[in-house]
């Protein structure tokens, strides 16, 4: 009997059980074939059908099911079709890097069907141990790519269902940033072809790749502010994260400092002497000596922006401007920040003595 109930305990302890159909099948030829698939609905009888499904194909009494294809030829067309018409380009990029380099080599020679819990839990053990392990984060990334390639196949009709998938558990991010003190110096500290650049990435928070983009035409000096309407990802221009534009208002210093820093050699705000755009790695050693020289640690340029989200948390800006001038998706990610703003909570709670004044000396009247 193929039909058969499974029962297993989900992550609270609780049981769970769900039919499924596992064949076993030898054809004519002598060859066998493994079938396990789990009815969409969940019942006996829908169990029996599918498998009464499966065995008429397999015997050649109905249309015959389509031949799951490789990880790896499958992977090319996710990339070609699929990727290359939903996503940006460095996103392009990034999942074929992924495919490529880990998960192809991984799963060779493996049907999509292959492609179960187990499996999967063996590609994160690989990926945590080993010579080069990777961080979780790092891994559920290749998940995510993984997950999304048996989507599609799923909506393509080359595979029947995406089997579970278990993330492992990431840490929060902690994240470094300078004081006011700290700012100020390391601004004194910049070579004067690259304050400007880095004034703008702790009084904008800019991230790197939308400095490299800005263009003079998205800078308004008179009304003192700019709009990210580009980022640079690698090496190709595209829109910012999240797709959307946002404007961030020039401080007196930002504006003072693209003031002194206008130049006719490009359209871009930050070029090289030629013009050209620059390369994102050669933009981390004038912020290493801007850093040495104002004897603080050194630091990437992430860590201006979440200077810039910080500071203004500090001086008491609501976390919603905060999110809308960062550009984030959504407030979860700019709660990081929400713990630099201790003042709140005590202003919070001093509102309910306030309530009490007004019906005097710590009793409320009566309504």
């Amino acid at each position: 009997m193929s039909v058969r109930q499974r029962t297993r305990r989900n992550k609270d302890g609780q049981e769970c059980k769900r039919w499924m159909v596992d064949i076993d099948y030898q054809h004519p030829d002598g060859r066998r074939e493994r079938i396990r698939q789990i009815p969409r609905v969940q019942t006996r009888r829908a169990a029996e059908q599918l498998e009464r499904e499966l065995l008429n194909q397999l015997a050649g009494g109905g249309p015959r099911r389509a031949e799951v294809p490789l990880l790896e030829d499958f992977a090319k067309e996710f990339v070609t079709i699929y990727a290359t018409v939903n996503n940006k380009p460095s996103e392009v990029d990034t999942k074929r890097d992924v495919l490529d380099q880990h998960l192809v080599p991984h799963f060779k020679g493996l049907r999509l069907d292959a492609i179960d819990l187990r499996k999967i839990e063996a590609y994160k053990a690989s990926k945590l141990g080993g010579e080069k392990p990777l961080s979780p984060k790092t891994i559920n990334n290749h998940l995510t790519v993984l997950r999304k390639l048996l989507d599609v196949a799923v909506e393509w009709k080359r595979l029947s269902h995406v089997p579970k998938f278990k993330w492992l558990k990431v840490p929060k991010p902690r994240f470094d940033f300078f004081d006011f003190d700290e700012a100020e110096r390391l601004i004194a500290g910049a070579a004067p072809e690259w304050r400007c650049m880095i004034t703008l990435g702790l009084r904008t928070g800019l991230r790197i790749g939308e400095l490299l983009a800005l263009r003079w035409e998205d800078v308004d000096l008179r009304a003192a502010h700019l709009n990210v309407r580009q980022a640079v990802a690698r090496g190709r221009i595209g829109t910012p994260k999240g797709g959307r534009s946002r404007e961030v208002p020039l401080s007196p210093q930002a504006l003072d400092a693209l003031k002194a820093h206008r130049h006719l050699r490009s359209k871009l705000v930050f070029c090289d002497p030629k013009g050209e755009l620059l390369a994102r790695g050669e933009c981390k050693w004038p912020l290493w000596s801007a850093s040495r020289r104002a004897g603080l640690r050194q630091v990437g340029w992430h860590v201006l922006r979440h200077t810039f989200a910080s500071h203004l948390v500090m001086r008491g800006v609501s976390l919603k401007a905060v999110q809308e001038l960062m550009g984030h998706a959504t407030i979860e990610m700019t709660m990081r920040y929400a713990h630099l703003a201790p003042s709140v909570h005590r202003e919070a709670v001093a509102l309910l003595d306030g309530a009490a004044a007004i019906s005097g000396r710590g009793t409320l009247a009566a309504p």
